[in-house]
């Protein structure tokens, strides 16, 4: 009789654990149809809402007639130079600290302190990161507003997701390839730089794509040290005021009486912003594919 009794239980038990493992199943399937449609839904109706914004001459010319005609060309521009700014400045110090943190730390008490500091900074709203760059580089070292203010306040926002993203892809590289290299006389700097790095590549890859796509998007720190409601020229170096898509969206979409003449005009924009972003990700798909492969 034991052994049957003992066997009617763990049959219970299987049958409780297959239910469980099917409700989670449904729940997470659930869960990611649910994602999918409100994503879906949010990208339908932009592009419902400003298609008919989108031509040629919406993208090539300058704003006019109080914003309520023309295109977002500087806009479009500024965009970009904030973008190149943001990551000359965060990219390369990302990626130095994270090596210090992951190659050549060794007191854990300060990698401890180190890390924790760029998880605050990480958790640091963008309108501070703004209002600081507005005190430190418009006002203290009077940059005014800039592509350069803009630029270094935008880098040091992005340094948290560049340095995680390195750490991460650094650590996926396994220790022999390590060993290997210090064994056949490479200096460590040697075996980061010609092993280490290259097979980390990818991962750094995407957190600078990352990056990109989050100071393409950001509209406190630009309002307050790059960006300006209205400017038709082009910069010609890297203290002149600039337009930038997010602003410009909130400028029309805040225009009081004429925000029902330009609604097509702000999802308009959001199209062209949401399509940079979209090929910037593309883009780094495609490049982190082709050294995978390598």
């Amino acid at each position: 009789m034991k052994p049957r009794i003992y066997g009617e239980k763990q049959l219970k038990r299987r049958k409780r654990a297959d239910l469980a493992e099917r409700i989670m199943f449904v729940m997470l399937r659930l869960s990611s149809f649910t994602v999918i449609f409100f994503l879906v839904f949010m990208l339908a109706y932009i592009f419902k809402s400003g298609i008919s914004a989108i031509s040629w001459e919406f993208i090539t010319e300058a704003p006019r007639d109080q914003m309520t005609a023309g295109g977002i060309l500087p806009a479009i521009i500024g965009t970009l130079l904030l973008m190149a700014g943001s990551s000359v400045i965060s990219v390369p110090a990302g990626i130095i600290t994270a090596i210090y943190l992951t190659e050549y730390a060794r007191s854990r008490r300060v990698v401890r302190v180190i890390r924790m500091g760029i998880s605050n900074l990480a958790g640091v709203p963008s309108v501070v990161f703004g209002l600081f760059g507005l005190s430190l580089f418009v006002v203290f070292l009077d940059f005014g507003t800039s592509i350069a203010a803009g630029s270094l306040t935008l880098g040091i926002l992005n340094l948290p997701v560049i340095i995680r993203a390195t750490e991460e892809a650094l650590a996926t590289v396994p220790g022999s390839y390590r060993e290997a290299s210090l064994s056949l006389g490479a200096t460590r700097w040697q075996t980061i730089y010609r092993i280490v790095l290259p097979a980390a590549l990818p991962g750094i890859l995407t957190g600078a794509m990352l990056s990109l796509g989050r100071a393409a998007g950001e509209t406190a720190p630009v309002m307050f040290t790059a960006a300006v409601f209205y400017s038709p020229d082009l910069p010609s170096s890297v203290f002149d005021e600039i337009m930038t898509l997010p602003y410009h969206i909130y400028v029309l979409a805040t225009a009081g009486t004429k925000i029902e003449a330009t609604r097509h005009l702000q999802y308009g924009t959001a199209i062209i912003l949401i399509m940079l972003v979209l090929l910037l990700n593309l883009s780094g798909i495609i490049i982190r594919f082709r050294f995978r492969r390598r």
